[in-house]
């Protein structure tokens, strides 16, 4: 089975510079080198997928923090990423998964993100149950087309899946 062949790790400060190529590669944005240094800081999360231990895909998220009192923090995805020649092989999927089940986990009520309009990716997201909440005109500078949608899924953890049934 393929999927035995796909794993998940952690970014480090050794791979570091493998996750700068494979988002170069595969998004049509460049971030700055602080961008990567802050992903090894608390309040941001990443994992690595790894297909027969070459890394093919990648997600980095940051945790942001309510400003509404009593509301929980969510997950914005920063970056989501899975080389060409490797999707539709579970890859993407499984990067998703493992981001669902940390927010169930960690109690993230919600994951968010930015997507190109246009972009391949938005029927992924669809496809996963993320909405298109809003649009944003010029939001990418350099590339075309310069508007995107904010894309969002809410989070139900089993907790909440109980107090529906009481």
């Amino acid at each position: 089975m393929v999927k035995n062949l796909i794993e998940l790790g952690d970014l480090t400060d050794k791979n570091l510079g493998q996750l700068v190529l494979l988002n170069n590669t595969t998004l049509p944005v460049s971030y700055e080198e602080k961008f990567y240094s802050k992903l090894l800081t608390t309040g941001f999360v990443s994992k690595l997928a790894f297909f027969n231990d070459i890394m093919v895909g990648a997600v980095c998220c940051r945790i942001d923090q309510s400003q509404v009192q009593g509301e929980q923090p969510s997950l914005y995805i920063m970056t989501f990423c899975v080389l060409a020649q490797y999707r539709n092989l579970g890859i993407g999927r499984k990067l998703l998964e493992f981001i669902e089940e940390l927010c169930k986990t960690e109690k993230y009520d919600k994951i968010s993100l930015h997507v190109q309009v246009g972009s391949d990716a938005i029927d992924f997201y669809k496809k996963f149950g993320f909405t298109i909440e809003s649009t944003i005109n010029n939001y990418y500078r350099n590339i075309q087309p310069a508007d995107c949608y904010v894309m969002s899924k809410k989070i139900t953890t089993s907790d909440d899946d109980n107090n529906k049934k009481e």
